[in-house]
């Protein structure tokens, strides 16, 4: 990726949640594989933990937790001392709330160290998975950065529809794919090693997807189910993260807490797990789940997937988003020995090339080339001697009711500047200080994650009495 300097090119990625990271660093390394990796955690509710970063796998050069005002401090210094402020290439991994008060706080910086922005990095958005929800909202969230990836053809036209449909340009766009698909391609076990190992069946579950328990309930009892009708076969229940932490969304009823009040317990042959979802995969036979992009990873390496079908195919699910795929099976279906066998022009325009039986006029190696645009739109701009100003589709004049409020959570007014107080708030310098401000922390958190998974459900219970 060349660079307007003769150093290293350097990436920074700054993420909010342990997905977002995932995302955002890997995408890092598609786009410079040779790059320097600064990652910058955005602090808030959904900061991963150690566990989360260490299941995760995604490596960067440095690591550290910021708040938003400090991170568009750290950009705006280094514009104003330095030939780039501190990158070249800039992610911005996060919700899209978050992604639009980054863009309006790095144009204010930008702007006011240097009118003529010779010296900004280019700066580079997208989507952790799926986008079955909020597409309009969280398009428009993301309008402004120099790139916004897509990651599939199918996504690229709705993404370009959006922008187009509000007369914003559209050439931010650019087609990619999930920076996270790979690993070896499934074989179907031989008879010899099927009697080693018993078929594995995966649930990949999610946080919020149902959202009530009696969802919840329905689909770990009937994963439980299955492994009782199956005992020759092992049934893994994946979970994302454990009681107390948070990822993308807010989980209200962990799993955990519904398999300890299954009725007998667990069978022998079905248990909870966490750990690194490629390395799940590596033995899996069939993966099951309501709308995980997990299921992407797995139709990707050609294990057979079904998308459930069990609580209806409704958009509150986002199993609408597989219709047309030929995934889309109940647990009954499965309990029969059902395997979904996918369609391969579905596959194609969601970017997801199997590597065993790819579509036609497509090879398992196309895979490699996906991010090809990407990488040469992001070095044409990381080239140029000056890049226009970032501007965002939201403005004071386009949306004066809801813009101010999504700067205002971050910290910002509406013109992007740091509010009032903000910027001088005391910085954890170490010590003791460090570790007060840490304890102060670590209980808020927990104060709040009690109060999302104990006390809101019960007001939600008493209201329905």
């Amino acid at each position: 990726m060349p660079s307007r300097t003769h150093s290293a090119p350097r990436i920074a990625v700054l993420a909010d949640s342990d997905t977002r990271w995932k995302w955002g660093a890997l995408t890092a390394r598609r786009l410079g594989p040779d790059a320097r990796l600064d990652g910058y955690l955005l602090r808030g509710r959904a900061t991963p933990t150690v566990r989360q970063l260490g299941e995760v796998g995604a490596r960067a050069d440095a690591l550290r937790e910021i708040r938003g005002v400090d991170f568009l401090d750290l950009m705006a210094r280094g514009a104003k001392d330095g030939d780039r402020p501190g990158c070249d290439v800039l992610v911005l991994a996060c919700v899209g709330g978050a992604v639009q008060a980054m863009l309006h706080g790095l144009a204010h910086a930008w702007r006011t160290v240097d009118p003529a922005g010779a010296r900004r990095p280019v700066v580079v958005t997208g989507y952790v998975g799926v986008v079955y929800e909020k597409l309009a909202d969280g398009l428009l969230l993301r309008h402004g950065a120099d790139v916004v990836l897509a990651n599939s053809r199918h996504d690229a036209e709705r993404f370009r529809a959006v922008y187009r449909g509000v007369g914003a340009p559209d050439g931010s766009v650019v087609e990619c794919a999930l920076p996270f698909l790979g690993g070896a391609p499934y074989e179907e076990p031989a008879a010899a090693e099927r009697e080693r190992r018993p078929r594995t069946v995966v649930f990949a579950a999610q946080p919020s997807v149902p959202e009530d328990r009696e969802g919840r309930t329905y689909l770990l009892r009937r994963a439980v189910e299955h492994a009782r009708r199956h005992p020759d076969r092992e049934v893994l229940v994946k979970l994302r993260s454990k009681p107390g932490e948070h990822t993308t969304h807010i989980e209200e009823l962990p799993y955990q807490k519904l398999a300890a009040r299954i009725p007998g317990g667990l069978p022998a042959n079905c248990r909870l797990v966490y750990g690194n979802m490629g390395e799940v995969l590596d033995r899996t036979d069939l993966m099951v789940t309501v709308s995980s992009t997990a299921a992407l990873e797995s139709l990707h390496r050609g294990i057979p997937t079904a998308v459930l079908t069990d609580l209806g195919i409704r958009e509150a699910l986002g199993n609408h988003h597989f219709l047309g795929s030929g995934c889309l099976a109940s647990w009954d279906q499965l309990d029969a020995g059902h395997r979904p066998e996918p369609d391969p022009e579905w596959l194609a325009r969601q970017g997801v090339v199997r590597s065993v039986g790819a579509p036609p006029g497509r090879s398992p190696g196309d895979y490699e080339h996906a991010f090809d645009a990407a990488r040469d739109r992001v070095a044409e701009l990381a080239a140029a001697d000056r890049l226009p100003p970032l501007t965002p589709y939201y403005t004071a004049r386009t949306a004066p009711g809801y813009l101010p409020g999504i700067l205002a959570r971050h910290g910002l007014d509406p013109h992007g500047a740091p509010l009032a107080g903000y910027r001088d708030a005391p910085q954890e310098t170490g010590g003791l200080r460090q570790f007060a401000r840490t304890t102060v922390r670590e209980a808020a958190r927990g104060a709040y994650r009690h109060g999302v998974q104990r006390v809101a459900p019960a007001i939600r219970r008493w209201g329905q009495l």
